[in-house]
């Protein structure tokens, strides 16, 4: 009886209603001329499991409490359907945008552009085998860094260097072969956090070393050093303070003290430069930054940087100096996991030998020459600019030219600032709302066919043209978007 119980309290089925009776089976959808020209673009598994999905959607739309009111959808609706969502799956999630931020090394944006020379070389190693560990005068096994080492040592002025895949690999890998299980004597003013929340504290200790923290935030003093040498010492380090500056009643021993310091106790002196110029970009009238070969020339033993900031080029870290000691981290098993692939070297390569021509290198490379972009230029291309953004805002606000600043970016000269000019959108409306408004225009331009990223300031969204190169493309979009039903779009 318990059984029979259970049976009867069980709802009957609901009859099927004419609407979900007229939405087509997948087989049927699949047969259609539209969706077989899609199962030939995008593949017949990526096609069906399309229709499966935009099916149950159209579905689970009618069956709600007022289905029954809803109308099955058309053929031609369910296929559109279907194509956006082939399209969005196939679309690379790696996407072009405008940086339009005002910072031009954007670690959030892929920091430096590579120039267009690096393209041949890259193309060439990815589809072709090359000699990446192999020496063809010898006929044997080689080493991957022969391709990079003789460049590096010209330009930096060291003995020896290696390359691994971002400048955090290259100090954890030095910390971890020269000080495993020792200390290294670091100011506290250096002990510095960039972006992805890396904190220098938290790669010593995962290097297997002990930070031995020495002088104050502000002030740090040679003697400072010297008390902190023992038996356990393994290195001094010093740290360029990237994303800050410390200001007012300040001080810092200069890199030829701690060099010698280290020096009379046999210690290793390293210095993490981070941004890693290899020339001096006051040629350009921009803020010097410490280059490699002065650091090497003041005494450092390693020196540590990026090889996708003011250089120019791949993401890498890149360690050179002295070649007793280069050869001690080679040797060091990590470096294995911390190595270069092929494409990385052939565009590093291809970077550095740009430099051999200094007097050309601000027109080759992408990021020197949106640094050293004069603001009267710039403001030339906003003035060009303006009545496509005018056009493309429409009533949603007002638009204006207005002097601005950008910034290096990536821990380069955080407090040095390059006059700009930009586009400001002002939203209309008074202030009441403007927070939402401006978050609005923000997802309008990130929605265009390449997303224009700009930033927030002032009660408007400003757009810094210094690292605009492609003017006509972007006054392209702005008016497709502009006509596009015959208004501005939303």
């Amino acid at each position: 009886m318990a059984i029979l119980r259970k049976r009867n309290s069980l709802e009957m089925p609901k009859p099927q209603s004419p609407q979900f009776a007229a939405i087509p089976s997948v087989d049927r959808l699949l047969h259609e001329p539209a969706v077989k020209a899609l199962a030939e673009a995008y593949g017949h598994s990526a096609t069906a499991d399309a229709v499966r999905e935009v099916l149950a959607e159209f579905r689970a739309h009618l069956n709600t409490d007022d289905g029954s009111a809803r109308a099955a959808p058309e053929p031609e609706i369910l296929v559109q359907h279907i194509t956006d969502k082939l399209e969005d799956s196939a679309a690379p999630s790696l996407r072009r945008v405008f940086n339009l931020t005002g910072t031009v090394l954007h670690t959030n944006l892929g920091r430096a552009p590579l120039p267009v020379e690096v393209l041949e070389a890259i193309t060439d190693a990815a589809l072709h085998p090359t000699n990446l560990e192999y020496d063809i005068g010898k006929g044997r096994r080689g080493d991957r860094d022969s391709h990079l080492e003789a460049r590096l040592c010209a330009l930096t002025g060291a003995e020896a260097a290696t390359v691994v895949n971002n400048n955090a690999a290259a100090v954890l890998l030095t910390l971890n072969s020269l000080a495993l299980r020792k200390e290294v004597a670091v100011s506290r003013g250096e002990l510095i956090e960039i972006g992805g929340s890396f904190r220098m504290p938290d790669i010593m200790a995962r290097a297997g070393c002990r930070l031995h923290e020495v002088g104050t935030t502000n002030r740090t003093h040679l003697h400072d050093y010297a008390n902190a040498v023992g038996d356990r010492m393994a290195l001094i380090m010093k740290v360029h303070t990237s994303n800050y500056v410390v200001e007012g009643f300040t001080a810092a021993v200069p890199e030829s003290d701690l060099a010698t310091l280290a020096h009379d106790h046999a210690l290793p002196f390293v210095v993490d430069l981070g941004s890693g110029s290899l020339v001096d970009l006051k040629r350009w009238g921009l803020p010097h930054e410490p280059t490699p070969r002065e650091t090497l020339a003041a005494g450092a033993d390693l020196v540590t940087f990026s090889g996708d900031k003011l250089l120019g080029g791949p993401q890498a870290g890149i360690i050179v100096g002295h070649a007793d000691l280069i050869a001690k981290i080679k040797r060091n098993p990590m470096k294995r996991a911390m190595r270069l692939g092929k494409l990385s070297i052939a565009a590093l390569d291809a970077v550095l030998r740009l430099y051999d021509d200094p007097d050309r290198l601000a027109e080759k490379l992408p990021a020197l020459r949106w640094l050293a972009r004069a603001a009267i230029k710039i403001e030339a291309a906003a003035t060009r600019l303006l009545p496509a953004f005018t056009a493309w805002v429409g009533e949603r606000g007002t638009v204006s030219i207005v002097s601005v600043h950008s910034q290096i970016g990536s821990g380069a000269q955080p407090a040095g600032a390059l006059p700009s000019a930009a586009i400001a959108i002002h939203p209309s409306g008074g202030k009441r709302g403007r927070g939402s408004r401006l978050k609005k225009l923000g997802e309008a331009l990130r929605g265009l066919p390449v997303p224009v990223i700009g930033r927030v300031e002032n009660d408007a969204f400003v757009l810094d043209l210094r690292c605009l190169d492609d003017e006509a493309g972007l006054i392209s979009q702005l008016a497709a978007a502009t006509s596009a039903n015959g208004k501005p779009q939303p």
